[in-house]
């Protein structure tokens, strides 16, 4: 692997170059001399950024984009989603994720937390792809206590099989959530993620109609039903996070669980809105931003899910002070990078190569008063020129090998599928 050199680009607010060795940033300085065998990038009318970490998705679902749009949470998935679903194969899944790998690549995304069925298939994507990420076993019991036997045997069978992908993907286990998998299956994902140091990625608290059942099964709302069972822990991730008291609040806070702001596919399912960041914030937790899958959000841009974070944040609270730019952004990049266990996010040396260039010659960077405001309120995904992960170029100055196969897959497999099993809208 080359060593790479960005010259005469604006990192961390001036011009200076940028060296990667193997995986990491080696230098930052005023000026770096090249040397033979550098694979030398001009910086002139670019910027430098990290990579940002999409911590809530769900990578296959590019396969479900604008099918079954406009229709409440539980309709849609019991009767457009989970059907199709029942037919994926792993081709469909690998194609799948190798599409939502491409989009993230294209959009200044490094690292994505996922939860899917077949996780083989979509570590193979990730690594195919180039891209990092945290893949998810899925759990899915439904109080079955055969199919939670079989969930939990998988569990270490992909622990082990994991073994043969490169430290890019990484393993972790995805109870959905508390509806749909067992109070004792929870429990066995605390015990597994403290045996073996794996997140564990769970929906929680998206609907409010998830707190009011849970009321009724168990007489608790959803963060104290996980802290009277035991199944919460700082290896927790939790999803969405909309429908939260105070008292909830602390019992996240005092475990040390992450949460995930999800704010497009909120709205557009009509979940919630109120996403408590502030108040998360306060208390020291950690916050990532998530598109969710393609399904929900019909795009993986993490420019527009933070655009739409930090608008939303200041709407339904009336302060134009709340969810700024700057915490916004820093959501997306280093603490979500923090957040999935991982030394990146950041522009310094030592840090893990994963960042982007920027273009700057264009209208919605024009005039640069202040950067991340200008990423945060009026950017979008294609204002990325190159991407860079684990010190790979994945894409040069707009253009990704091997774009062109990946797309008529993709849409092949997803054709088929709505044809053969799904649902035609009026």
């Amino acid at each position: 692997m080359k060593p790479i050199l960005i010259s005469g680009a604006q990192i961390n607010g001036i011009t200076q170059d940028l060296l990667i060795k193997g995986n990491r940033i080696e230098r930052i300085a005023p000026f770096i001399p090249q040397k033979e065998g550098y694979d030398v990038l001009e910086g002139a009318n670019r910027v430098v950024v990290p990579g940002m970490a999409n911590t809530h998705t769900h990578a296959a679902m590019t396969l479900f984009r604008g099918y079954g749009d406009d229709l409440p949470l539980m309709p849609w998935l019991e009767d457009y989603i989970w059907p199709v679903e029942a037919h994926l194969t792993d081709e469909d899944i690998y194609w799948g994720v190798r599409l939502a790998c491409l989009e993230m690549i294209r959009t200044g995304t490094t690292v994505f937390l996922d939860m899917y069925a077949s996780p083989l298939a979509t570590a193979q994507a990730v690594e195919d792809s180039g891209i990092r990420a945290v893949v998810g076993c899925t759990l899915f019991d439904r109080g079955d206590e055969t199919r939670a036997k079989i969930d939990r045997e998988n569990c270490y069978k992909y622990l082990k099989d994991f073994e043969q992908f490169s430290d890019r993907v990484i393993y972790s286990v995805a109870p959905h959530a508390i509806y749909t998998v067992s109070g004792e299956q929870l429990q066995f994902c605390r015990k597994f993620a403290d045996e073996t140091g794996v997140f564990v990625h769970l929906h929680l608290s998206e609907t409010q109609k998830e707190v009011e059942d849970a009321i009724k099964q168990y007489g608790l709302r959803p963060a104290h039903y996980l802290e009277k069972i035991g199944a919460i822990s700082d290896r927790f991730i939790l999803a969405h996070s909309l429908w939260l008291e105070d008292d909830e609040l602390d019992i996240i806070a005092k475990s040390g669980a992450a949460t995930v702001h999800n704010p497009a596919s909120n709205m557009k399912l009509a979940s919630g809105y109120s996403f408590r960041f502030e108040e998360m914030k306060k208390r020291g937790i950690p916050i990532g931003i998530g598109t969710d899958g393609c399904s929900s959000s019909n795009n993986l841009d993490m420019f527009i899910a933070m655009r739409l974070a930090a608008l939303l944040g200041k709407v339904w609270r009336y302060d134009p002070t709340a969810t700024s730019a700057k915490d916004i952004y820093q959501a997306a990049t280093e603490a979500g990078y923090n957040i999935l266990g991982l030394e990146g996010g950041v522009l310094k040396e030592g840090a893990l190569a994963d960042l982007c260039l920027l273009k700057t010659k264009i209208p919605t960077m024009v005039p640069m008063h202040n950067l991340v405001s200008n990423l945060v309120y009026s950017a979008d995904g294609s204002v990325v020129d190159t991407t860079i992960v684990n010190g790979c170029i994945l894409m040069r100055e707009g253009t990704i090998p091997g774009e062109e196969e990946v797309i008529m897959k993709a849409a092949q497999r997803a054709y088929n599928l709505i044809a053969n099993y799904g649902i035609k809208q009026k």
